[in-house]
């Protein structure tokens, strides 16, 4: 294909692989949850001037790091409507698979639970795609804006062919929201940087220049706001898949009767490195973060892409 017709995918993986010795490399989009805070489906919501969506701009910023293929994890319901504002953006551009998490997507000799209808989780929607990936593989939530560095840091990690996972860590005071409480992963690292557990905090919010977490006893749990948090963007190698599907079935055999816990990714890390089976190494990003967690949080998204644009970080058409 003549350079003058590359579109800026091809554009871009062409000129990654051809001056970067890197391997293939996935980028994993979790995009199935509907958003119970938000109030509908977040993901399709747009941000930039010509409407853009935040997975445009992960997937720009992605595929400049060198991730070559895309694997979108979401429901059958809202298919159609995925394929038409996001899907249809990279099909034609790049390689783009699609993986469904259902409640009934389970091993064999599991059944979903009378009542259940609550997703079973991140770590479920990560599994689902275990057929569509090969190769390393990075996971992001479609709702998150990451920046432009983390990708690179993260595909230059996987790309030297690293044994090790990896996450990319942020700094807890850039993540909040202005208009409501959040979940966060809090992650406790080693002193040569290696993740030693993630604890998931799930009510946490804005106090007095710092931020604090509601536990569901009521109790306050004060926090700096320095802490270091993951906003599930991991780094993995095919090998996890054995593994979570492992832990996925002692999930299944201890949690059945409740209806709605779910299979967080950071807790099958935190099994795998328990276990001392992997070392997943912790990333940090010194990038703005910004997220869709409520509908208010949209300006706020709207206005940061704006100010990149303006600063030549990104152009003002996708």
């Amino acid at each position: 294909m003549a350079q003058s017709r590359r579109n800026w995918c091809q554009e871009i993986i062409f000129n990654e692989k051809r001056w970067q010795n890197i391997m293939n490399l996935s980028l994993l989009v979790l995009a199935a949850g509907m958003g119970s805070r938000y109030g509908g489906l977040k993901q399709v919501v747009p941000v930039g001037p010509n409407g853009e969506t935040i997975i445009d701009y992960s997937v720009y910023d992605a595929v400049r790091a060198g991730f070559d293929k895309l694997v979108f994890v979401i429901r059958r319901d809202i298919e159609a409507q995925f394929r038409e504002i996001i899907g249809r953006r990279f099909e034609n551009r790049m390689a783009v698979e699609y993986a469904f998490q259902e409640l009934d997507a389970l091993p064999q000799g599991f059944q979903v639970p009378a009542g259940r209808k609550k997703p079973w989780g991140t770590g479920h929607a990560v599994l689902i795609a275990a057929n569509a990936i090969h190769e390393p593989f990075a996971v992001i939530n479609g709702d998150d804006f990451y920046g432009a560095a983390s990708f690179q840091t993260l595909a230059a990690h996987l790309g030297r062919e690293n044994p090790s996972h990896c996450m990319v860590g942020f700094v807890l005071q850039n993540t909040l929201s202005e208009f409501g409480s959040v979940s966060r992963g809090v992650c406790e690292v080693t002193p040569d940087g290696f993740l030693k557990g993630v604890t998931e905090l799930t009510r946490i919010e804005k106090c007095d220049g710092a931020a604090r977490n509601i536990e569901a006893s009521g109790q306050v749990q004060p926090l700096t706001g320095q802490e270091i948090v993951s906003m599930n963007m991991w780094g993995f190698n095919p090998a996890i898949f054995d593994f979570i599907q492992q832990e996925f079935c002692e999930f299944l055999k201890n949690t059945v009767p409740d209806e709605k816990s779910e299979f967080y990714i950071p807790s099958v890390v935190n099994q795998l490195v328990n276990a001392g089976k992997e070392r997943v190494k912790v990333l940090r990003s010194t990038d703005v973060w910004f997220g869709v967690t409520y509908r208010e949080d949209c300006e706020r998204a709207t206005a940061g892409i704006r100010q990149l644009i303006g600063s030549g970080q990104y152009p003002a058409k996708l």
